[in-house]
């Protein structure tokens, strides 16, 4: 596989499968901090150090592929910079990674369900994602990645403070666990805020699709943990999925409701929206998220036939800025943007329809 292998196509074989509850939990997400006891953290090494750090996550990987499998390694700085904010926008490295760290480097499964982030914000970022409601299934994946890397590497750990990170919320477990959940009844319904308060009340966040300080569009929300001390792995993905079960029932409970009492209306929505994406001449990101969301209801509510989730999924990796670029091959204002994705969005949809 060449190393500008995992930037061509939109989805990620992971997303071509299906989980539990698939029609609201887009994906499940693990996320393991970890720093080597041997350098100093990545935002005050050199870069000296931080190439050291590099080499040996990288060795380590390399050492345990017998049980991690087949792993490719890219040195972000050896990618243009389309290349690398393409990666973000498949959630396959953070936005601070490909900007901002010196000596960064991801090591990549073949699938692309595993990413290994190396001198991000810590020297290690182990994600793991999975289509659906899979968290457990997320957890013990990633929980292994973990032992096989520590048994070549030294990790930075406190007896009574656990696994140190550069982020004080993130010492002790070093855990993040998250779902991408689509909500728009609930949004549609207007029980999206009582809904979202409720959840930062019980130790959980709320973030837009690429996590810290992205928005929310399309109705796609990331919830994750907020605490990583004081409780144990266990504890933290136990009580992210309890809570994300009532959140579903809810989110059920709403479409039913806006079938039963609005069904002429919530059609029309559907359908204006599936319209516009037919044939519409521009069309900038926002409403493209929002039009995609709503056809998304639409497919899992049985109203159109034809369309699959995964077109859908790969519509809104596709859509994003630099992807446009790197699909169409050129560098792009604003306005240029707004009419390629409309463009593509028609031609997939004619495709689709066979």
């Amino acid at each position: 596989m060449s190393e500008f292998a995992f930037t061509e196509k939109a989805l990620s074989t992971w997303m071509q499968a299906e989980g539990q509850d698939s029609d609201i939990v887009i994906s499940s997400r693990i996320r393991i901090a970890r720093n080597l006891r041997s350098q100093p953290f990545p935002l005050v090494a050199s870069e000296e150090q931080a190439e050291e750090a590099r080499n040996q996550v990288i060795q380590a990987a390399e050492q345990a592929a017998e049980k991690l499998g087949n792993m490719q390694s890219v040195q972000l700085d050896e990618l243009n910079e389309i290349d690398r904010q393409v990666l973000v926008e498949k959630r396959l490295v953070s936005p601070m990674l490909a900007n901002e760290s010196q000596e960064a480097a991801v090591v990549l499964s073949e699938d692309e369900s595993l990413s290994i982030m190396i001198n991000e914000e810590d020297h290690i970022r182990i994600q793991c994602l999975y289509p659906g409601f899979q968290v457990k299934q997320a957890w013990e994946r990633a929980t292994m990645v973990d032992d096989e890397l520590e048994a070549y590497i030294d990790y930075a750990f406190d007896d009574r403070r656990g696994y140190l990170t550069s982020c004080p919320t993130n010492v002790g477990t070093g855990l993040r666990a998250s779902v991408m959940i689509h909500m728009p009844a609930l949004v549609m319904t207007h029980q999206i805020g009582r809904v979202l308060s409720a959840v930062s009340q019980v130790g959980l966040t709320v973030r837009g699709i690429y996590g810290e300080g992205s928005e929310a569009q399309g109705n796609l929300f990331q919830i994750s943990n907020q605490i990583t001390l004081g409780q144990s792995e266990t504890e933290i993905v136990d009580n992210l999925e309890g809570i994300v079960m009532q959140i579903i029932e809810y989110e059920r409970q709403a479409r039913n409701r806006l079938v039963e009492e609005s069904k002429i209306r919530l059609y029309d929505r559907v359908m204006r929206s599936y319209g516009i994406l037919n044939y519409a001449a521009i069309i900038d990101g926002k409403e493209a998220a929002q039009r995609l969301s709503d056809v998304r209801l639409g497919v899992d509510l049985g109203w159109i036939d034809g369309l699959s989730t995964m077109l859908l999924n790969e519509l809104t990796i596709l859509t994003q800025p630099y992807f446009l670029q790197k699909t169409f091959g050129a560098t792009m204002n604003t306005s240029e943007k707004d009419m390629y994705r409309a463009q593509l969005i028609r031609d997939k949809l004619v495709k689709s329809k066979g």
